[in-house]
């Protein structure tokens, strides 16, 4: 088994620390401030091939595979932990859907504007009442002629307000029926479908999460993705990878901490010495390094498999639910060791512990991702 960097993943790697440098890190703060959603960043993104990640050259986007996919999330994340949720939300769910489950036709009319940021992705599975309980969805889609008619809401959607184009999951069928729900493109602009409230949030406040609602928005069937009744066979697919990528998102959050308080620790003077030198402050920072080389070692396995082809519903649970709980911790600890300082906005390290904690929760909360790998390990 190769460890090794190849030379793309790590000029990859050297170009989003670059663009994360020049282009988010001025902004942190007043973007975290003010919880403005910097769309002409996520241009420039998509200028640097940031947005389309995973998408074929053939459709506009970079062509790369998980490895270089995970560099980036995790580089942009070290800086602005916001930003890297954007990325990975618009890469792994809006235009991974399409790329995966979109016919020649829809791949060719969406794909070249994601990859570039024309467009900005939305993905609407979940709703007010229904979190973990997907199935239990009230959004419906109902047939007329060649339309589709929706009706509902859904919420907790990142770029729920901005997003220019959005994969919606809507209800066909029974209500708890994994064969009763289905996947449609629908556009902002669309008669019917407009934007709700905007989350006012703890953290991840540079990454927009709102509503959107559906009032009799007439969709085309041949915005349909897949078959009838496939959308949520579609949205559990997706989100195997997309877990992949809120562990990127979380080992980027938790390295971004851990050099933080690094870098302090070593500035820090009591008692005529760094604080780094006392026991109590290197084994925190000893736990902190460990486990960020253990939850990179499981992503990386899992990406392995990914760009193989291979099943990782299992090892992508793993990876997400060991890097968000890791990156929770870690910022913690980063608070910690600044003491007073890391409960002041002077130092990053208070941003990392308000961003971490919804790690653990978006794509599937930690316990859900239990509940996943016990299934797969008691077959």
């Amino acid at each position: 088994m190769n460890f090794e960097y190849s030379e793309t993943q790590q000029m990859v790697a050297v170009s989003a620390k670059e663009f994360a440098e020049q282009h988010i890190r001025p902004n942190v703060m007043i973007w975290d401030e003010a919880q403005t959603f910097p769309v002409e960043l996520f241009k420039k993104a998509g200028e640097m091939g940031f947005m389309g990640v995973l998408v074929p050259e053939i459709y506009g986007g970079s062509g790369l595979g998980y490895h270089e996919y995970i560099a980036i999330i995790e580089e942009i994340s070290k800086v602005d932990p916001s930003i890297g949720l954007s990325v990975a939300a618009h890469n792994s769910l809006c235009t991974n859907h399409i790329l995966s489950f979109g016919n020649e036709e829809q791949k060719q009319r969406w794909l070249p504007k994601l990859a570039t940021a024309e467009f900005i992705g939305a993905w609407g599975l979940t709703e007010h009442n229904t979190g973990s309980d997907a199935g239990g969805m009230n959004t419906t889609a109902v047939k007329d002629g060649d339309n589709w008619i929706l009706n509902g809401a859904k919420n907790f959607i990142t770029h729920g307000k901005s997003g220019d184009v959005a994969v919606v999951i809507t209800r066909t069928g029974e209500k708890g029926d994994s064969h009763g729900m289905t996947a449609f493109v629908v556009e902002m602009g669309m008669p019917g479908f407009t934007s709700g409230k905007k989350e006012d949030k703890l953290g991840m406040r540079a990454s927009e999460t709102a509503e959107m609602i559906f009032d009799n928005c007439k969709v085309s069937d041949a915005n349909r993705l897949g078959e009838v009744g496939d959308g949520f066979i579609q949205s559990m697919k997706v989100l195997d990878g997309g877990r992949i990528s809120i562990g990127a998102l979380s080992l980027g959050t938790a390295k971004g901490a851990y050099e933080a308080a690094l870098k302090y620790s070593k500035e820090r003077v009591q008692f005529g010495k760094p604080i780094c030198e006392f026991q109590g402050i290197s084994f925190k920072l000893a736990d902190m390094a460990t486990e960020i080389e253990a939850a990179e070692l499981l992503l990386h396995k899992a990406a392995f498999m990914k760009n193989k082809g291979e099943k990782v519903t299992k090892i992508g649970a793993m990876a997400k639910m060991y890097a968000s709980e890791l990156c929770v911790r870690a910022a913690n600890e980063a608070v910690q060791i600044h003491g007073g300082y890391g409960f002041t906005k002077d130092f990053p390290v208070e941003k990392f512990y308000r961003d971490a904690k919804l790690c653990t929760i978006g794509e599937g909360t930690t316990e859900i991702q239990k509940i996943v790998i016990a299934k797969n390990i008691l077959k």
